[in-house]
């Protein structure tokens, strides 16, 4: 099953819910006005959607995330390398390390990410 598309400022939003969950839907609402100038409607408007679409769960007004912060930032990163780099992820690695100098900790974390096989 593919991870449900989360567009940018539902991806903020969810920031929010995936640091604090399980929340109040009305305590969410409060934090994202702070955080996000949303009014509340919005917030009951993107908490429908994102239900909808089978990120969030609605249980008697307590909102929790189906899909994880890791699941959201996965599926986003292979749509980029698809989209972007035509599915290389070689390509998309040459691209990253060319935009930015890497630090040695950097450089080592990421062999070492290799070396384990991404785990």
């Amino acid at each position: 099953m593919s991870t449900p598309k989360i567009f940018e400022s539902e991806y903020r939003f969810c920031l929010i819910l995936w640091e604090c969950e399980p929340m109040r839907i009305a305590d969410l609402a409060k934090i994202a006005k702070e955080r996000l100038d949303w009014s509340r409607t919005t917030t009951y408007t993107v908490v429908k959607r994102l239900t909808d679409r089978g990120v969030l769960k609605n249980d008697h007004s307590v909102i929790t995330s189906i899909v994880s912060k890791q699941e959201a930032q996965v599926s986003e990163m292979e749509e980029l390398v698809e989209k972007t780099f035509e599915g290389s992820f070689p390509a998309f690695v040459a691209a990253f390390a060319k935009s930015r100098k890497l630090t040695k900790a950097e450089e080592e974390e990421i062999r070492a990410i290799i070396e384990r096989g991404g785990k």
